[in-house]
């Protein structure tokens, strides 16, 4: 479950950002996870939870900001909605799309104390 390594992450991501400005405590974190990302919300959920036992996050809130994702279509020349990674062209049927976003995760914004 790579969920366990995101978690992971995200933790020393906060630690690292908080600890620098002084603060005490995460009271909530705002994750953007694309569409495309291949990441089990549910199961971040969790990993988190457990990895932040013990730490300045520890009983912080996660709130999951769902972002679409987007490709771009090379045979219609446009921008396409994309809902799966090597999904069809929702316009013209064309398998080449080049994905250009929904395949990310970022931390967006903490709330801290």
């Amino acid at each position: 479950m790579h969920e366990m390594s995101l978690a992971e992450g995200i933790v020393q991501l906060v630690e690292d950002a908080v600890r620098a400005d002084g603060c005490t405590r995460v009271k909530a974190v705002w994750l953007e996870i694309g569409q495309l990302a291949a990441v089990e919300k549910e199961a971040l959920r969790f990993c988190f939870d457990a990895v932040t036992h013990g730490s300045i996050a520890e009983g912080a809130r996660l709130e999951i900001i769902d972002t679409p994702g987007l490709g771009w279509c090379m045979k219609c020349e446009g921008n396409v909605p994309v809902t799966a990674l090597y999904e069809a062209c929702p316009v013209c049927g064309s398998y080449q799309i080049q994905v250009t976003g929904g395949n990310e995760m970022l931390v967006k914004e903490l709330e801290v104390e």
